[in-house]
C-alpha cells in the first residue's frame, strides 16, 4: 500500500499516522491530547492546510518535535544529547503535572522506582539501576544501537533496544515516551522509511497491561528476553495486519481533501468535515445533523443549516433520510473498511540482554 502513495497522499498519510502515534504514546502514560491539536501542529510542519484546526499548545508542539525527529533523521547516529532533547521537549514547562523535574538531563541520585498504590502502602514494581552506573549503561546501549551485531534482524533489534532503554530508565519522567520514540527510530532504520503505515504505540495502547507485564518479566530473573521478543513481534504482526483499515481510511481522507482542496470552505465546515472523516465509516452513527453541526462548531441553527446546504451543493456531503430524520453523510468515496486476521509469530531462539 505504501507503494501506491503519491507524494501528496504520502504527506496526508504521514499526518494521520503520526497523529495516531502521538495520541497513543501519550495515552499509555495517562496523558490525553486532543487529536486535532496534533494534526494542526503536524500539518504546519508538513506544509499542509491548517484552516479549521485547533491551535496546538506547547506540550503538543514538543511531542510533535520528538515524533518527527525520531524518524525523519533516522540515518543519523543516536546520541545522549538527542535523547535528552527528546525528554526536554516533552516537558516545556519543566514540570510533570505539579512537580518540578529534571529536563534535558539524566535523573538524580534518588532511586528510580516504578510504584503503585496509596501513600504509605506503595507497591514497588521495579527499581532501575543506580545513578552511579547510569552513564556507563547508556554508553553501552548507544554504542550497541549505533553499531548492532552483524546479521541481527531489524525487528529484534527494535524490540531489544526498547526493552534495554526501559530497564535503564534514565530520566525522572518521560521514559516511556522517549523509549517508544527510540522504538520508532529503530523501526524506521529497519524499513529505511521515515514513516510507517502502522502505529506501534496505538497497538501497545490497546494491550497496555500486557505491555507492562511483558516488560516487567524481563526485570526479574536472568534477563532472558525470549518471551518479551515473542510478545513484541506478535504486536508488530497485529499492528501491521490491522493497519489495512487504517490506511484505507487515511487514503480516503487524503483523496477527499485533494479533491476538495480548492473549495471555498469556511473553518466551521472544515472542522465538521474533518470530524466526520476522522470518525471513519462507522464513527458518525446517524450521520451529521443540524443539531450536531451547531454543537460541534458552536454556531446557530440557521448558520448550521446554511453551512450544510453549501457542503451538499459543493458535493462534500450527501443528504439521506427525509423530514425530521434527514441527515448528512460523506460521499461513499470518502469511506471504507476492511478486516484482517493476525497470524501467530514463529518460535524464536533465546537471546539475552547484555549484562553490565
Amino acid at each position: 500500500m505504501a507503494k501506491l502513495l503519491d507524494p501528496r497522499l504520502d504527506l496526508h498519510a504521514q499526518l494521520e499516522i503520526l497523529a495516531a502515534e502521538g495520541v497513543a504514546t501519550s495515552a499509555i502514560e495517562g496523558e490525553k491530547f486532543d487529536p486535532s491539536t496534533l494534526r494542526s501542529s503536524l500539518a504546519r510542519r508538513l506544509g499542509l492546510p491548517t484552516a479549521g484546526l485547533a491551535v496546538p499548545p506547547r506540550s503538543v508542539e514538543g511531542l510533535v518535535d520528538v515524533l518527527l525527529d525520531a524518524t525523519s533523521r533516522y540515518d543519523e547516529p543516536l546520541t545522549l544529547k538527542r535523547l535528552c532533547s527528546w525528554q526536554a521537549a516533552l516537558f516545556p514547562t519543566g514540570r510533570s503535572g505539579l512537580h518540578e523535574i529534571r529536563v534535558g538531563e539524566l535523573r538524580g541520585p534518588d532511586p528510580m522506582q516504578i510504584v503503585s498504590g496509596p501513600l504509605g502502602h506503595e507497591k514497588i514494581h521495579y527499581e532501575a539501576p543506580p545513578r552511579k552506573r547510569l552513564a556507563r549503561d547508556l554508553d553501552r546501549l548507544l554504542a550497541w544501537f549505533n553499531a548492532p551485531p552483524a546479521g541481527l534482524d531489524g525487528l529484534l533489534r527494535a524490540g531489544l533496544a526498547h526493552a534495554w532503554f526501559e530497564l535503564i530508565h534514565p530520566f525522572e519522567d518521560g521514559n516511556g515516551r522517549v523509549g517508544r520514540a527510540l522504538l520508532d527510530r529503530a523501526l524506521a532504520q529497519d524499513e529505511l522509511r521515515a514513516v510507517r503505515l502502522y502505529s506501534m504505540s496505538a497497538r501497545i495502547m490497546i494491550v497496555r497491561d500486557d505491555y507492562y507485564q511483558a516488560l516487567g518479566e524481563i526485570s526479574r530473573g536472568d534477563l532472558d528476553v525470549t518471551q518479551w521478543l515473542r510478545w513484541f513481534l506478535e504486536q508488530v504482526s497485529v499492528a501491521a495486519r490491522s493497519s489495512e483499515q487504517t490506511i484505507r481510511h487515511v487514503l480516503n481522507k487524503a483523496r477527499f481533501w485533494i479533491q476538495h482542496a480548492q473549495q471555498p470552505l469556511n473553518d466551521r465546515q472544515r472542522k465538521a468535515l474533518n470530524a466526520m472523516l476522522d470518525a471513519g465509516p462507522t464513527g458518525y452513527i446517524g450521520g451529521m445533523t443540524n443539531r450536531k453541526y451547531a454543537n460541534l462548531t458552536k454556531s446557530s441553527a440557521p448558520t448550521a443549516q446554511r453551512d450544510l446546504s453549501e457542503l451538499v451543493a459543493l458535493e462534500c456531503l450527501v443528504t439521506a433520510g427525509a423530514g425530521r430524520s434527514v441527515h448528512y453523510d460523506l460521499p461513499l468515496s470518502a469511506t471504507g473498511s476492511s478486516t484482517t486476521t493476525p497470524r501467530p509469530s514463529a518460535a524464536l531462539q533465546s537471546p539475552r540482554l547484555p549484562r553490565s
